[in-house]
């Protein structure tokens, strides 16, 4: 099946860019969003729709970007559900992080309503999903994964991982590495300045070494220059860590770095009402349980001696 006629729900920081690349590489796109505005501001490049049911009237593929999964299923199946607005056929390709059990549930419904299903998450940010630089994630069936190659290539770099929630799941393990590595990069960033060090020359001298990756590069830089607007929100991240804990509970399986992670992030969302926050703000937690010591704010000295 050749895919020309493209529909994007969940034009928000990640949708839009992703919107505007798709659009780019030559696919006709329409858009819907639940803040009329988000949409509005694709109109160089993409149809804005009145309603979800409208949007998906001449698609062949469907994409949602939302926040979660009650959010996918009221638009794939609520009041104003676009499965059976969709024409038979369409692939329903869904690149929100949801749990992957929901993943499969959705997969199901839509097979037998007669259409087709990925789930298809992402990382990168919004910096990834700007310049088409995205890791997509694809569950769903070899076939399917192929129709969606050109589709995938206009955001970034797609890889097909499993069956129907695979792709889910594969995300799940992303934001494990994401957080977790967050947290060790705050924290060598803290120890090091109070060790003496230049936060900002560490991170440089770091870079290359066996120490060096996309957090360090990215969010050490927000760190440094204490930028939490976000790319990726605390209450996101927040939601696929526990929702990668309930898949290793499910499993058996025990992760204790990405259990602390996880408290650290919950103090964050609730006590210190930073949910809107980058991910990266995971260094003002840990200012805050040592004294309210404050990164960039100590000039590089000799450390106190016994």
């Amino acid at each position: 099946m050749t895919i020309r006629n493209v529909t994007l729900i969940g034009t928000g920081i990640m949708g839009a860019p992703m919107a505007r690349n798709i659009a780019r590489a030559g696919f006709n796109v329409t858009v819907w969003n639940r803040t009329r505005a988000k949409a509005e501001a694709l109109a160089d490049v993409a149809t804005v729709a009145d309603d979800p049911r409208e949007s998906v009237h001449n698609a062949d593929a469907v994409i949602t970007m939302v926040d979660n999964s009650p959010v996918v299923t009221e638009i794939y199946f609520g009041q104003n559900g676009v499965v059976e607005a969709a024409p038979a056929g369409v692939l329903f390709v869904d690149m929100s992080s949801i749990q992957p059990a929901v993943a499969r549930d959705h997969a199901a419904a839509i097979a037998e309503a007669g259409r087709r299903h990925m789930d298809a998450p992402v990382s990168g940010g919004e910096k990834g999903a700007t310049e088409a630089t995205l890791a997509i994630m694809a569950g769903g069936s070899p076939e399917d994964f192929e129709d969606t190659r050109a589709l995938f290539s206009a955001m970034g770099r797609a890889t097909h991982v499993g069956v129907h929630g695979a792709g889910q799941v594969a995300k799940l393990a992303n934001q494990v590495i994401v957080a977790v590595t967050i947290g060790a990069v705050s924290e060598a960033m803290l120890l090091a300045q109070e060790g003496g060090c230049d936060p900002a020359a560490l991170r440089e001298a770091l870079m290359g070494g066996f120490a060096t990756s996309r957090i360090l590069e990215l969010h050490g830089e927000r760190m440094i220059e204490r930028n939490f607007i976000p790319g990726g929100p605390l209450a996101l991240q927040l939601k696929d860590i526990e929702n990668a804990l309930e898949v290793a509970r499910q499993a058996g399986l025990r992760l204790p770095l990405t259990e602390q992670t996880r408290d650290a992030f919950h103090a964050l969302a609730g006590d210190m009402r930073m949910s809107r926050h980058d991910h990266s703000a995971y260094l003002l937690w840990l200012e805050a349980i040592n004294d309210g010591k404050r990164l960039g704010t100590k000039e590089t000295q000799e450390p106190a001696r016994d």
